[in-house]
């Protein structure tokens, strides 16, 4: 990575010594022996969350030998995700990026340049960036866009060989069904290129493009056992630019733009700010009737929020452990938006003594949930959280306790108690068993 100094740093976060990766795409390939080649044809068992429902999700399961890719680098990927469906693709492997942000930046963008026009000592805070840098920076991000993030079709299935990790690539489920990916480490998604827009919120904000997962029209979607972090680039590390921080990274699964069947089971998200987004906008003429959702048995370790925040969706969020460190970054878990119906059962949240666990929860237009049967561990100590009584208890209005359905597609709701133990184990890429 290159030095971090002033303007550069976090603008450059991807220009670190990304290897060059052997280029030739990929080509039909016998399915590695053993255990991992199962993956490949395994299916979503029935019953298992929204993504179950109807037709089920079996991705590229029913794919002949000559629809099977083995992919060892970005240009195979892109062309094993192009080729006939249904098809199976394995990663093999590190899937890096041979680009820096250099290489994307065009037009006469520079990071310093863009600091410079938009100051708000200089633009105000009145109005979005517009003019010349501008125009430049939505050039360059529109060339990092075509290169990273890549399109995953109907009939797909994409299943990591032990130690697989996708970095720096944001696959883009759109407009699909039926896609399974799993058993993936996904790192650090990062925008070269943010947006400083002062007219969001009331300090402005820093905004990215890019997630590790998006999911965005698209229905039967599993999203299972993959680990997901910023690697080398946390948020954490990015600088201050005019009172905010300079924000890189997007969700790293986000459920958006009417999709609806998504299950997203045994995954860990670690140390991360926006997390997982289900439903994108307040407008119920996209969303309303969509977005049902299934959360079960994540571990969440460090993230800020996003836990995940709703709109408009059935989504039933069960069986997740969530870790929060420190009460200063940490902002929410389950973000309550217009029309969500969240149901929240049987999840484990280990606080520190600094988290007052009525911030577990926030309204972000919402006015009711169901939660039941959840548990606290703060220190050594476990009791049961009734997670709407402790956030009513500081803050008005009330949200109300009845989500107004009952959750039936699941293959069975395991005590809290079993939770912390069992999540830790077996969350993430490498433990399918």
């Amino acid at each position: 990575m290159p030095g971090r100094s002033l303007l550069l740093s976090a603008a450059l976060a991807i220009t670190a010594a990304v290897p060059v990766l052997g280029a030739g795409p990929a080509g039909a390939a016998t399915p590695p022996a053993g255990k991992p080649a199962d993956l490949g044809r395994q299916t979503l068992p029935a019953g298992d969350g929204w993504a179950s429902a109807g037709t089920g999700t079996t991705g590229g399961a029913a794919a002949p030998a000559s629809n099977v890719h083995v992919v060892t680098d970005r240009a195979g990927l892109a062309a094993a995700l192009a080729s006939p469906g249904p098809r199976i693709i394995y990663v093999k492997g590190v899937i890096d990026v041979d680009k820096t942000c250099a290489d994307f930046a065009t037009g006469g963008y520079t990071p310093a340049g863009y600091l410079a026009a938009y100051d708000p000592a200089v633009w105000g805070r009145d109005a979005e960036p517009s003019g010349p840098m501008e125009d430049a920076r939505a050039a360059s991000a529109a060339a990092q866009t075509k290169y990273i993030k890549l399109k995953v079709p109907s009939g797909t299935t994409i299943v990591g060989l032990p130690g697989a990790t996708i970095r720096h690539i944001n696959l883009h489920v759109d407009k699909a069904d039926n896609v399974i990916i799993r058993n993936i480490r996904f790192e650090d998604a990062a925008d070269c290129f943010p947006q400083w827009d002062p007219t969001d919120g009331a300090e402005g904000n820093w905004n990215s493009l890019y997630d590790n997962i998006s999911v965005t029209n698209s229905t039967h979607v599993w999203i299972d056992h993959n680990s997901f972090t910023d690697g080398d680039n946390p948020d954490s590390n990015q600088p201050v630019y005019f009172g905010r921080p300079y924000q890189v990274h997007d969700g790293q699964a986000d459920i958006t733009s009417a999709s609806d069947f998504v299950t997203v089971s045994w995954n860990k998200f670690s140390d991360h700010d926006k997390t997982m987004l289900i439903g994108s906008t307040n407008n119920p003429a996209n969303d309303r009737g969509k977005l049902s959702v299934t959360v079960h048995h994540n571990e969440f370790s460090g993230n800020l929020q996003r836990l995940p925040r709703v709109r408009f969706g059935k989504v039933h969020v069960y069986n997740n452990y969530y870790q929060v460190p420190d009460a200063e970054p940490f902002e929410y878990a389950l973000g309550v938006g217009v029309e969500s119906q969240i149901y929240a059962e049987n999840n484990y949240f280990r606080l520190s003594r600094s988290v007052d666990p009525a911030d577990l929860l926030y309204n972000w237009g919402g006015t009711t949930l169901t939660a039941k049967g959840n548990l606290l561990r703060v220190g050594g100590e476990e009791q049961p959280i009734d997670l709407i009584a402790a956030y009513n208890a500081k803050n008005d209005p009330d949200l109300g306790a009845d989500a107004g359905w009952t959750p039936t597609l699941h293959t069975g709701i395991d005590p809290a108690e079993t939770v912390r133990r069992e999540v830790s184990r077996h969350a993430g890429a490498g433990e399918i068993h």
